[in-house]
């Protein structure tokens, strides 16, 4: 079944098949939120149930593009496997998109679990592949909810993070005289240069916190008495290490 997509509130909507759904849901983000976590690389994690292997990976995923090549290259790296149970959240704040699947597995046994592990560990841009080597020994409903859950949980615990920061491209054209202390100014304000350009006078292509654009931009107005030129780019979102 393809996956369906729609705009549902932030409780599961249970007319959709379990197997394999893609679903957008609605938060809402305060003042008082807690950081945009999203993990800083991959991780992964074995776990063995009565002689089932259960392989947990994990890894940042911006798009749900990102999370689905991710499960495509687990599955090609273990081609063996009996199932990749895989679930993923991409996004933060006003709009998020979940997706899951049990892959064969008993419905609501594998990718509900993981969903659910994923959910309550505060992250998002993240997608989680649990691949299971079939032992031989079924494990029945309790112990494959649980061990699709705990090797979940594993590999969330094992996974570096870091706070997901909204950022502004700003153009910046200064004098010459003032291009030392414009550096200096980006750095302080915890920009970044991403471009340089020599002419009559010099522009810079910098990354900033949307939260420091005001103080850094009157501060350059003051450096340079006004003449400094700056425009805004296409927005961005980065992170930083936490």
């Amino acid at each position: 079944m393809p996956p369906i997509s729609r705009r549902v509130p932030i409780s599961f909507a249970t007319d959709i098949d379990d197997a394999h759904k893609d679903i957008l849901t609605s938060t809402t983000m305060t003042a008082d939120s807690p950081p945009r976590l999203i993990p800083a690389g991959p991780a992964r994690v074995e776990l063995r149930v009565v002689n089932s292997r259960f392989i947990g990976s994990a890894a940042p995923a911006a798009t749900v593009e990102d999370a689905k090549a991710f499960i495509a290259a687990v599955r090609a790296e273990m081609p063996d496997a009996t199932h990749h149970v895989y679930a993923y959240i991409i996004g933060h704040g006003s709009t998020t998109i979940e997706g899951m699947s049990d892959d064969g597995e008993p419905a609501g046994t594998a990718g509900r679990p993981v969903l659910s592990v994923v959910r309550g560990s505060g992250l998002g841009d993240v997608v989680v592949v649990v691949t299971r080597y079939f032992g031989g020994t079924l494990l029945g409903t309790g112990r494959l909810v649980r061990a699709y859950g705990d090797t979940a949980k594993a590999v969330l615990a094992a996974l570096p993070r870091t706070e997901k920061i909204a950022r502004r491209r700003l153009l910046i054209t200064v004098p010459y005289s003032a291009y030392e202390q414009t550096q200096r100014l980006i750095a302080a304000h915890r920009g970044t240069v991403e471009r340089e350009e020599f002419a009559t006078e010099v522009t810079l292509e910098i990354s900033v916190p949307e939260a420091r654009v005001a103080a850094l931009t009157g501060a350059l107005r003051e450096l340079t008495a006004g003449r400094a030129i700056l425009s805004d780019q296409p927005n961005t979102e980065q992170s930083r290490p936490r």
